[in-house]
């Protein structure tokens, strides 16, 4: 099934899409619905109640202040950076509704974590309930956070579909489908995004301005993270090193030192930058998800500074291939497996972005439709069985790392493809049926729960 690219890249608050940016929309969407229903003037008490991988990992990952900003009716995009909100609830007690009812509310009192009940549709469930002044329900809806930010109402789950397709011009189920459009129709992949992309929006938006606006985000995170050190939030004292590795490689031109690798420096940076962003919860660009943010826009740094673009355009061009390749490459992931850390560990996440920048670099690199492929599927491939065991539940130890080493397998992945023919033995599709099989068979402790693997052995939380 088609996604939509600007469901695959949206713009969220770090440091977890699932975790943060999912629950989040479900907190608003849920308000929403209640002023629909003319109910939110009879509310006086909200409670939420998590369950599975939220509610082991929720404080860890910003669940319940996602939660705190859904409920008060703000977008992702709308958050002012110099307002601290949660300060503001705790301080005062109360919470202001959508903005315009304001009742009492506690973090440890109206959001429950039930950290032993699993909800059988999926391991990132939440559950809210909006009562009246004699303990009336006024509306209560269960939902779950599914991968990259995405939601579904309890009702609207199933069968792996999310939500309807989108009717456009080229629908496909699986990459040989995929494949086969593009060539009856001659096309590459990131055309046939395009034309599907404008199939949805019409003249609602600009296509190009608004991936190009995407990109731009992702590489303002790289200048901004480059620029800060200091401790990461969360009590695990993890230092940010991004901006003392960028000093030190400075250093080393000034000296005219001369290192063939230096490429690899570059790219271990970048995608330090953006993922100690994301672990302080900034503003980011799900790719696919917040966790494995880092990793596409290093990718793309990578390209636009080791890559001889006669101008803006070529490299503006480049930028769009890449995002629209990439894109369809999750679409398939999305449709046959999951980019959910708590589903099926971060091979849904690092593994499923390595295999999105493979592809998106060989497309914007030149190749043809069979190297995109390959490129996407050697990078999957060789991240296969990558477990979820985030240290106390902080999107920082392993994930910056893991970031900066998907990186650099995905351009390992685009070189690799680009120097063959396009011919291989194994296929994208049964590469993501893999994947798929084996998250299942992982135990659950090592699905983003932090009770197994590297949490459970590195440090006593």
């Amino acid at each position: 099934m088609y996604y939509s690219l600007f469901e695959i890249f949206s713009i969220g608050i770090g440091p977890s899409s699932s975790h943060t940016v999912g629950p989040m929309k479900a907190a608003k969407r849920f308000i929403d619905n209640l002023q629909q229903q003319n109910k939110l003037t009879e509310l006086t008490r909200l409670q939420t109640h998590l369950y599975g991988s939220l509610a082991l990992t929720g404080i860890g990952h910003g669940t319940l202040n996602a939660i705190a900003y859904g409920f008060m009716g703000i977008d992702a995009e709308d958050i002012d950076p110099q307002i601290n909100y949660i300060e503001q609830i705790q301080q005062s007690g109360n919470i202001n509704v959508a903005g315009v009812k304001k009742i009492k509310f506690s973090f440890d009192k109206n959001i429950i974590l039930e950290k032993t009940i699993y909800l059988t549709e999926h391991s990132n469930g939440m559950k809210f309930t909006a009562y009246d002044d004699k303990d009336n329900v006024l509306l209560e809806e269960t939902y779950f956070s599914v991968g990259g930010g995405t939601i579904a109402r309890q009702d609207e789950i199933g069968q792996r579909i999310d939500r309807k397709p989108y009717d456009v011009p080229y629908q496909f189920n699986n990459c040989a489908e995929l494949m086969e459009i593009c060539r009856q129709n001659k096309m590459t992949i990131a055309e046939l995004v395009l034309q599907n992309e404008k199939a949805i929006w019409g003249r609602k938006i600009k296509i190009a301005k608004q991936i190009l606006k995407l990109v731009s985000i992702m590489q303002e995170n790289i200048d901004i993270g480059i620029t800060k050190d200091g401790i990461l939030p969360g009590g695990l004292q993890v230092k940010r090193h991004a901006k003392e590795m960028y000093e030190r490689l400075i250093s080393r031109f000034e000296s005219n030192a001369t290192d063939s690798l230096t490429a690899i420096d570059w790219i271990n940076i970048w995608a330090f930058a953006v993922a100690e962003e994301n672990a302080c919860g900034g503003r980011m660009v799900t790719a696919p998800t917040m966790g494995s943010a880092g990793l596409i826009p290093a990718v793309m740094r990578y390209m636009e500074r080791y890559s001889k673009f006669r101008n803006d355009t070529d490299k503006q061009n480049a930028s769009i291939t890449f995002m629209a390749t990439a894109s369809a490459i999750c679409s398939l992931y999305r449709t046959n497996a999951s980019i959910s850390g708590a589903e099926v560990g971060c091979q849904g996440e690092i593994g499923v972005a390595c295999s999105m920048a493979a592809g998106g670099l060989t497309a914007a690199l030149g190749g043809n439709n069979q190297q995109i492929e390959n490129a996407a599927e050697i990078a999957m491939e060789h991240n296969l069985g990558l477990t979820c065991d985030p240290i106390c539940g902080l999107v920082q130890v392993p994930c910056i790392e893991r970031n900066a080493m998907g990186a650099i397998k995905a351009v390992n992945a685009a070189r690799l493809a680009l120097q063959r023919t396009g011919t291989h033995i194994v296929s994208l599709d049964s590469i993501i049926k893999t994947m798929y099989e084996t998250g299942l068979s992982l135990n659950s402790d090592y699905k983003e729960t932090s009770l197994a693997g590297i949490a459970k052995n590195a440090i006593n939380c």
